[in-house]
């Protein structure tokens, strides 16, 4: 038997006002959308926003449901509808904040594994990384140069 050890490496800004300001900016976009999320169930409210290589941000914000398996995340909901509206478009970096009703969220939340998993899927479509920058509601913001930091062992149709 052999190991197998597998390491991400991510940046941590300690705010806001260390991220670069597109950056900054980008997630002001994922605020807005967090802002506008559906969440009477979790009161847990997450906001996506991503830069595409044609200058368009496309944002979306986690839409539950009361049957809970059809609801979306805001993750989701943003790449599907960039992956949607512009074809073939590169998306360069997403944003991505997460605020609770209940209490504040100081600690970055990353994006669950189905979502992950959607990422992937583009970033191994369009052969080029997707930035991912995430925190809570304030604090620390985490940077992921690429999808494969969150998920370094991807399902994708290679395998298939």
């Amino acid at each position: 038997m052999k190991s197998l050890k597998i390491t991400s490496e991510l940046e941590v800004y300690d705010s806001l006002d260390e991220l670069p300001r597109e950056v900054s900016v980008l997630m002001q976009k994922a605020f807005d959308a967090r802002d506008n999320a559906y969440a009477p169930y979790s009161q847990f409210n997450v906001g996506a926003a991503i830069l595409l290589e044609n200058d368009e941000v496309v944002t979306g914000s986690n839409q539950e449901n009361a049957s809970y398996p059809s609801g979306l995340c805001a993750e989701r909901t943003a790449f599907f509808y960039a992956g949607a509206k512009y074809p073939g478009v590169k998306m360069k970096r997403v944003a991505i904040s997460a605020k609770s009703l209940k209490h504040v969220v100081v600690a970055p939340v990353s994006p669950c594994g189905s979502c992950r998993q959607v990422m992937a899927e583009y970033e191994v479509n369009q052969e080029e990384n997707i930035e991912l920058y995430f925190m809570g509601e304030t604090g620390k913001v985490l940077k992921a140069k690429s999808v494969k930091d969150l998920l370094p062992l991807i399902f994708d149709r290679s395998i298939l």
